[in-house]
């Protein structure tokens, strides 16, 4: 669950009730339509399908029916429209795997850690996700099993409920940011025609000159490695994050173990 993130697009904007109905098939079921094999399931899915490979930006009722091979109108007949047909999209890409192991075979810190790397990994699947403000979101199955599963193997940490709250939004608010660089430098690359190697080619002239100048002593004394692709970032920033939480867990839990099994 994400704490609020801006985008192009927001959750959460349609008819509340009627987008509640659809996620917990609650409401009526439509009658059969004209396009026999037509069904919730298959719009949802040919919705992601459409961000996926074209963007949120590309997404409409009319796109997803000619990605459906029907009729725009044949498509209310099962959702009221783009803004509630987003909250279903949001829901089924978070559906959570059903293997216990995905969230690590340890304590809290491998259940985080298996987190934080699924975050990134669903993020990479659809990077249309970073560009839609969940910072209200309507709360379907996926959401909430998702947010079960992990609550259950973070609840030995000892914290209030808020505090445990808060330590999802933490892993997300990270991975969110890091994520979002990655596929920055992805749209640069697209758009300059430029690979990341090229471009900083193309500055190593006047940069070298800088740092030859003596007024950057501490860049210019950087080992040569330091800029390199080799280190990554985004492992190293979040065992930091879950290091600082275990001596915050340590410090409120005198005596306890740390987040290996059962700690």
């Amino acid at each position: 669950m994400d704490s609020g993130r801006g985008g192009t697009e927001t959750s959460g904007g349609g008819d509340i009730a009627r987008t509640l109905d659809l996620l917990w098939d609650t409401g009526p079921r439509p009658s059969r339509g004209p396009k026999p094999g037509l069904t919730l399931d298959r719009i949802v899915e040919a919705a992601v399908k459409v961000a996926d490979r074209d963007g949120i930006g590309a997404l409409s009722m009319r796109r997803i029916a000619t990605e459906l091979g029907t009729g725009t109108m044949s498509l209310y007949r099962y959702v009221p429209g783009k803004a509630e047909l987003l909250d279903l999209m949001l829901d089924r890409v978070q559906r959570p795997s059903q293997d216990p192991a995905d969230l690590g075979d340890g304590g809290w810190r491998a259940a985080l850690e298996a987190l934080g790397r699924a975050t990134l990994a669903l993020y990479r699947r659809h990077p249309w996700l970073l560009e839609v403000n969940q910072s209200r979101p309507v709360l379907g199955p996926s959401a909430l099993d998702g947010m079960e599963k992990v609550l259950a193997r973070i609840k030995p940490m000892g914290l209030s409920d808020p505090e445990l709250l808060s330590v999802i939004i933490m892993i997300d608010g990270y991975v969110v940011g890091a994520a979002r660089t990655q596929l920055y430098q992805e749209q640069a690359e697209r758009s300059s025609g430029l690979t990341d190697a090229q471009f900083w080619e193309a500055q190593r002239p006047v940069l070298e000159k800088a740092m030859h100048s003596g007024r950057y002593p501490v860049m210019a004394g950087l080992s040569e490695d330091t800029f390199g692709p080799d280190f990554d970032h985004f492992e190293f920033g979040l065992q930091r994050i879950l290091d600082g939480l275990e001596v915050f867990v340590a410090r409120r839990n005198p005596g306890r173990q740390d987040g290996g099994p059962g700690g």
